[in-house]
């Protein structure tokens, strides 16, 4: 087996584990706060703390994976979560039980995904080959939908048969295995063209902003990546309401409608880690992906049958997988291997800001409002932006720049990594 594919695979094995326990928790704490405080300010709080750090960190984060080893950030800040977890665990075994308690914990997690979420993202072009990233990210976008199929049942199984300390304890033991698999992945270190030449963090930060800045096919791909968060994001919040207001609020079908959601980022992913490296013109993927998802969530809210509203959102979700690994792995393509952290950190500040943004937005709409005639609304706006945006003649150049897939390399850098660059 080449060794590229040795790496890979450890490097997703002990993703998958690790995010496991993270998603287990996730979904725990919210149902424990949910049952313990039955308070719509605690559940808000909760997603303060455990979404905006991130958010802030992700820029610095970047400039971290951009000077540092990338897999010791990632090794580090899982070890970091873990401790914080199991000082949480212990803190409530004892007695302490304060909201504040599990607030600063959800914070510490939050900072240091913040650190890792870009050097994860960055990592994957140093141990895998050019012409196999899309396939890479394929997988790891599958894995990411699984867990979110997978996650809820079994935290609802460790939940409800144990507590929610249990499931910290979960957590700590995943992390910890998945820092043992990265830890037999050899990856090369990264040589900076700067190398030698001092230069402070804050001046990485600066480089960062004016590198995206001035690469205009970085700046619309990003732009075009943030309109489909914030367009589709809400609406996708927003299903289960419309769901309980048209079609019942039984439980089994608000499940079936979440079931439908992540099997569609399931299957999207399967399908581009079997075809994504078969297709040459990735933007345009990305494009006719974006037009699609616009005309159906309009569709969403139009549907007057409740399984041809199940249907368009698994529809939706492959969608969103055919538009976020194309982009992904443009990046991954394009960007200098020494860029790369700063932009993924715009990147994750992107996606962890645009999706709550567009919920403050459309969350009261939906009180005033049917929730059909928002998720119309989010269908023409994304196309009609989409298509002001291709208006732009240096937008449509800037794509283009970035629309076929780079011809492969001829060399094997990634199996020939020399044992002292682990």
């Amino acid at each position: 087996m080449p060794r590229w594919k040795r790496n890979v695979g450890l490097f997703l094995a002990g993703q998958t584990i690790s995010l496991f326990g993270s998603m287990v928790v996730m979904y725990a704490v919210m149902w424990h706060l949910t049952i313990e405080t039955q308070s719509g300010s605690v559940l808000m709080l909760s997603i303060v703390f455990g979404m905006l750090p991130q958010a802030f960190v992700s820029i610095f984060g970047g400039v971290w994976a951009d000077r540092h080893h990338r897999k010791f950030l990632i090794m580090g800040s899982d070890t970091v979560i873990a401790v914080a977890t199991l000082g949480l665990a212990l803190l409530m075994v004892s007695g302490v039980d304060s909201l504040w308690v599990i607030y600063a914990a959800l914070a510490v997690r939050s900072v240091f995904a913040g650190i890792q979420t870009p050097a994860v993202s960055a990592m994957i072009p140093q141990i895998a080959p050019t012409d196999q990233l899309m396939r890479v990210n394929g997988i790891f976008q599958s894995i990411q939908s699984g867990m979110m199929l997978l996650a809820p049942a079994l935290a609802a199984a460790i939940y409800a048969s144990f507590d929610i300390v249990t499931v910290f304890f979960v957590d700590v033991v995943t992390a910890l295995l998945g820092v043992g698999m990265l830890a037999l992945v050899a990856v090369p270190r990264l040589v900076r063209s700067d190398a030698g030449e001092p230069v402070s963090y804050f001046g990485d930060l600066v480089a960062g902003v004016r590198y995206i800045r001035s690469n205009a096919p970085m700046r619309w791909l990003i732009t075009l990546f943030a309109l489909v968060m914030f367009l589709v994001g809400a609406p996708s919040f927003l299903t289960p309401l419309m769901v309980a207001r048209t079609f019942g609020d039984e439980v089994w079908k608000l499940t079936a409608n979440e079931l439908f959601w992540g099997g569609g980022m399931l299957l999207g992913g399967i399908i581009m880690a079997s075809v994504g490296p078969r297709i040459t013109r990735r933007v345009r993927l990305m494009v006719g992906s974006v037009i699609a998802t616009g005309v159906l969530v309009a569709g969403l809210g139009v549907s007057t049958n409740m399984w041809v509203f199940f249907s368009i959102g698994l529809v939706i979700g492959v969608m969103f997988a055919a538009l976020n690994t194309p982009a992904m792995t443009i990046i991954q393509e394009r960007v200098e291997p020494e860029m790369q952290g700063r932009v993924f950190g715009f990147v994750g500040i992107v996606m962890t800001v645009a999706m709550p943004l567009s919920m403050v937005i459309f969350g009261p709409l939906a009180d005033q409002f049917s929730v059909e005639s928002l998720l119309i609304l989010a269908g023409v706006l994304l196309v009609a932006v989409l298509g002001a945006i291709l208006a732009f003649p240096g937008a449509r150049r800037s794509l283009a720049e970035v629309d076929a897939a780079p011809e492969p390399a001829a060399d094997s850098k990634v199996d020939a990594a020399p044992e002292h660059t682990r």
